[in-house]
């Protein structure tokens, strides 16, 4: 990193892209997703905790990533150690067996006071929903900027610390069970694990493994990212409803993270080396699932929450994305254009 970056890195506070992750990390991992429905996700109070909870997160996963020059890898792994500091150190209902949202899964897979096919579930979709997939549509949306810190080294200091506040505040506050002291020691364990392990990944993996002239088709990628997610829906929710044994719903969660990874390196050539459309791509498969299911959301009438307003939120993605493809178009036809030489 040469002086310029650094003097950039000095004097830049808050840039657009860190702006931008600051809302869209909470709006693909609560709104969209349905765990919070306009309602609850506009509350003032809860907007700005789970701004600062999911973008904060997201902004200083992707600063470390990008300070210690690694790549992909590394943020899916600070990304499944976020899940489990917001899950089973925050939130705590990788433990709670009445925690709101769990539904059968508060007993189905239950051992050992430990929520398990909800635990691997949620690792798997915080590390790609609320971490990954938001820094990568803001890395296309600013192509430019992917080279630079988005904030400033003070700007991350004071960050940790509001994202700390925060994380006590949803502790205390947010959720009363109290898990024994083992269960959280060890998370505690896990988490900053991760993390370490997250450092110390290489910036591609499996590099040249498949030889490849260019990546597979778009709609590949599309097909993937809708397959894949509707996948990790339907083994975590639909399975425990047909009698599997918990541990064999477990194995296959695990198992599909490595067959769908096992197919984007494979179409990608290896190295996880994608341009920004098949990246969109396989993005934009991941969130059709969410688009297509955000009407039944809010027609489903057993939901004891507020679900009014999620067509709209569907909608609003899908013209979000169409957006970012157009935006991505345009600027693909602009370079290919020959300069004009008089």
């Amino acid at each position: 990193m040469d002086d310029g970056e650094v003097l950039i890195m000095k004097r830049r506070w808050l840039s657009a892209p860190a702006v931008v992750l600051f809302v869209l990390s909470p709006v693909v991992g609560e709104l969209l997703s349905g765990s919070a429905p306009p309602a609850e996700f506009f509350n003032p109070l809860g907007f700005v905790m789970l701004a600062v909870l999911y973008g904060g997160g997201a902004i200083l996963i992707r600063e470390m990533t990008f300070w210690r020059e690694k790549g992909w890898p590394t943020v899916l792994m600070f990304g499944a150690a976020y899940g489990i500091a917001e899950e089973g150190l925050m939130c705590k209902s990788f433990f709670d067996p009445a925690w709101m949202d769990l539904g059968p899964l508060g007993h189905y897979g239950r051992w050992l006071g430990v929520n398990w096919v909800w635990a691997a579930e949620l690792t798997i979709y915080h590390a790609v929903f609320s971490i990954a997939i938001p820094i990568v549509l803001v890395s296309i949306i600013f192509p430019k900027r992917r080279s630079e810190a988005w904030i400033s080294r003070p700007t991350f200091v004071g960050l940790s610390g509001l994202w700390g506040v925060n994380a006590a505040l949803i502790f205390f506050f947010i959720s009363k069970y109290r898990p024994p002291v083992a269960h959280y020691v060890l998370t505690l364990v896990i988490t900053a694990g991760l993390c370490v392990l997250a450092l110390g990944l290489p910036d591609t993996m499996f590099a040249n493994k498949w030889k490849r002239e260019k990546a597979a088709r778009l709609l590949w990628f599309f097909l993937i990212g809708f397959v894949g997610t509707l996948g990790l829906f339907f083994l975590a929710w639909v399975l425990p409803q047909m009698g599997v044994y918990p541990i064999v719903t477990i194995l296959m969660l695990m198992g599909l993270v490595v067959v769908v990874g096992w197919l984007v390196l494979r179409m990608a050539g290896g190295g996880m080396v994608l341009s920004d459309r098949h990246k969109l791509a396989l993005i934009s498969g991941a969130l059709g699932f969410f688009i297509l299911l955000a009407p039944l959301q809010e027609l489903d009438k057993k939901r004891a929450d507020n679900t009014a307003g999620m067509t709209i939120v569907g909608l609003l993605m899908a013209v979000f994305l169409t957006w970012v493809v157009l935006r991505l178009r345009r600027a693909r036809q602009t370079s290919e254009q020959p300069e004009n030489v008089e």
